[in-house]
């Protein structure tokens, strides 16, 4: 068994990322894909029985896993720890990587499509193989695992920068429409509140492969004279959508233009196959109407932008 970290490297770190999905997306039909509470979850390392590391290695793993953000219960992901290039002939790369699960009960993985992507999303590599030689994972678990990617399973030729995962690549058909809450909504919003938009999503239909739409939320006027909207972002194709600007017409109960805007909001990116609520706000200098009804309202995005 390989040497996995250099003893001269004291600065030790994840050089990937992740993005996790739920269990019932890669196991099709299995109910405990369906998480009804928002408690995170910490996976507890777990190495491969015929893997015989040296304890410093050990050491690496345990420290590299405590530093990977806490899932969601009923979730997979993958984690990137570390990009190295083959010490080879035939150029590749190896992805040491974190298999890593919340689920309550002991798990093997079978024939998976994997992509490697770069920190912007786009695709730098794919490999259809088999895990079970992953082996089976133990409820709520890590295991460090090595995935190996051929130059003709490549489409670089080089190294990425940092910020790149290996991610599950679920058939668009298995895939459910979910939510995507930002960080800060994730900490602050009530788990009742999370629990209903979750519901919402759901109930929807699923937008198009090839579109992201808008379904207005909430509408409020406040102290201020500001208009203060809940707008959910959902984006039906297969790619991270960043939003840096997002041109938005209000229309009120008479179905008059109350105000238009050009937004430039921070951050704001909207995940594959996902919806993601965000606030957008009419300042009163805005607003083209004195008296005016937002009991009923309607809010889009311009043909024109």
């Amino acid at each position: 068994m390989r040497n996995f970290f250099s003893k001269k490297n004291a600065d030790m770190k994840m050089e990937g990322s992740e993005t996790p999905v739920a269990s019932g997306d890669y196991f099709s039909g299995d109910a405990s894909g369906e998480h009804t509470t928002t408690a995170h979850v910490d996976t507890e390392l777990s190495i491969h029985p015929d893997w015989k590391l040296p304890q410093e290695d050990v050491y690496s793993f345990r420290f590299l896993n405590i530093e990977c953000d806490s899932l969601l219960p009923n979730q997979l992901s993958i984690a990137g720890i570390k990009l190295d290039e083959k010490d080879s002939e035939e150029w590749g790369l190896d992805a040491t990587v974190f298999f890593r699960h919340s689920m309550n009960k002991t798990i093997e993985l079978g024939e998976t499509t994997l992509a490697l992507l770069d920190q912007n999303d786009q695709v730098l590599g794919r490999k259809t193989m088999s895990l079970k030689e992953v082996g089976k994972l133990p409820p709520k678990s890590s295991r460090p695992w090595v995935i190996s990617f051929t130059k003709d399973e490549l489409n670089i030729e080089e190294k990425p920068e940092d910020g790149w995962k290996v991610v599950f690549q679920l058939k668009p058909s298995a895939r459910k429409h979910s939510l995507d809450l930002d960080e800060k909504w994730q900490k602050t919003l009530p788990s009742k509140d999370i629990q209903d938009l979750e519901s919402l999503v759901e109930r929807l239909d699923k937008p198009k492969t090839t579109e992201v739409n808008l379904l207005g939320l909430k509408a409020a006027k406040r102290d201020n004279g500001d208009i203060q909207l809940i707008i959910l972002i959902r984006n039906g194709s297969e790619k991270t959508v960043n939003l840096e600007k997002v041109p938005l017409v209000l229309e009120d109960a008479a179905g008059d233009e109350l105000a238009k805007a050009v937004f430039s909001p921070k951050d704001l990116k909207v995940k594959a196959n996902t919806s993601k609520p965000w606030v957008f706000i009419f300042p009163e200098k805005m607003i083209k109407k004195e008296d005016y009804s937002i009991d009923q309202w309607k809010v889009y995005m311009p043909k024109s932008s």
